[in-house]
């Protein structure tokens, strides 16, 4: 695309609205917004295409599907290639997010994980041994999501 479209209060608005309930009809979306559903279709389709909106998603709750969600905080040494760590992170399995971050950690990965604590540590060991140059990583356990609000 050769210049960047604008956002306006409108897109920014059907954003909050998809980002508190994403499954939200074109039509749910209209009334809301007091438009139709084929303005709404359009500036969907901007949206997408501009890559605002990346993925429609669901939320579940790992508690009850038996499993854990761990975040791990992973600071490089220095001269590390931060993507070449990235590229050895996405081939695990059980990683399912990976945030370069600026502050105490270089990188925030996100794993899903059985239950069982054995099972945990050897995954956590998988990712020390795949990533090369890790200094440090900070290893928390999510017990519940209080709140989950992207925008």
């Amino acid at each position: 695309m050769k210049g960047r479209a604008k956002i306006d209060p409108i897109d920014l608005r059907i954003i909050e609205l998809l980002s508190k309930d994403a499954r939200m009809t074109y039509k749910e979306l209209a009334e809301a917004l007091g438009t139709t559903r084929q303005r709404i279709s359009r500036r969907m389709e901007k949206l997408e295409r501009m890559g605002v909106i990346q993925k429609y998603t669901v939320v579940p709750n790992f508690d009850l599907l038996g499993y854990s969600y761990v975040l791990l905080g992973i600071t490089l040494k220095a001269g590390v290639n931060i993507d070449e760590a990235i590229g050895k992170l996405k081939e695990i399995k059980h990683v399912t997010i990976i945030q370069k971050a600026l502050g105490t950690h270089n990188l925030v990965v996100h794993v899903v994980a059985p239950k069982d604590m054995k099972e945990i540590q050897a995954i956590i060991e998988e990712i020390s041994k795949a990533v090369p140059g890790i200094e440090h990583m900070d290893v928390t356990f999510i017990t519940e999501t209080c709140k989950y609000e992207l925008f």
